[in-house]
């Protein structure tokens, strides 16, 4: 929706001759803001809407966009990840820098979301929060349960973000029966733990969606190579890792110390 929204303010832009620059200085938005909307990569706000519809002459259709760009909970970049997620009976992950989205409690999710450049408005950032809580239903509210497996290396843990509440949430997570969580402590990092975060999904089909994620630009594939790729990436980082018993005691004692 925020590419399809974006394409067609480009569309009306270039067919009244309006210069990204005009529009820019319209919105009170920067050139580069308006440009980052029309390809996607930003939603694109009521305001920008409704002054690119009275200067491009469309009549009430940007405007309109106005009530489904308000439905996107999530970025655009992760919004087929979302979708496949909700239909997962299988999901295995690591984690490298932050704590899973899945495990993340309140606190840490707004100190993320709310240090973001360039910043989000006020709306999104609450919208952005409630979804993330939303979506950690999949670990106690599904039926049947769906299998989950977190490895989180240590880097994560130790950021300054995490405090005795974030790790007493991984500590109550851990004890699911559908859940495995397990720390990757710095002495066992092995060099594919260190090129990034990884999802695998399993549907109810059967059919398997790898996701890697950058700062920059996200993927979701179901290219059996990729697949094969990171399930074996996984695989490796998971047998380096601590056990589910030595992780959740390798995190109490951190508990402890912040006590």
């Amino acid at each position: 929706m925020w590419r399809f929204s974006g394409n067609q303010m480009k569309l009306w832009r270039a067919k009244a001759n309006i210069s990204r620059e005009q529009l820019a200085a319209a919105a009170n938005y920067s050139p580069d803001t308006i440009k980052s909307m029309e390809q996607g990569v930003r939603m694109p706000t009521p305001r920008v809407l409704d002054v690119a519809d009275e200067l491009c002459r469309a009549g009430g259709l940007l405007s309109a966009a106005k009530e489904y760009l308000s439905r996107e909970k999530f970025p655009a970049r992760a919004q087929e990840f979302m979708e496949r997620e909700k239909e997962a009976i299988g999901r295995w992950s690591y984690e490298s820098m932050l704590i899973p989205g899945l495990l993340q409690t309140e606190g840490y999710a707004r100190a993320l979301i709310e240090n973001r450049y360039p910043p989000l408005d006020e709306e999104t950032v609450e919208k952005r929060i409630a979804a993330r809580m939303e979506r950690q239903a999949i670990l106690t509210e599904r039926k049947p349960p769906v299998a989950v497996s977190f490895v989180v290396y240590e880097a994560a843990l130790r950021s300054p973000f995490v405090n005795a509440e974030q790790l007493s949430r991984l500590l109550e997570a851990s004890h699911l029966r559908n859940v495995v969580l397990q720390v990757l402590p710095f002495e066992r990092v092995i060099s594919d733990a260190l090129m990034g975060p990884m999802v695998l999904l399993e549907t109810g089909d059967h059919e398997r969606f790898a996701f890697t994620e950058g700062p920059f630009a996200s993927e979701l594939s179901a290219d059996p190579e990729v697949v094969s790729r990171v399930t074996g990436r996984l695989s490796m980082i998971r047998a380096q890792a601590l056990s589910p018993d030595e992780s959740a005691r390798f995190i109490e004692r951190m508990v402890d110390r912040r006590e």
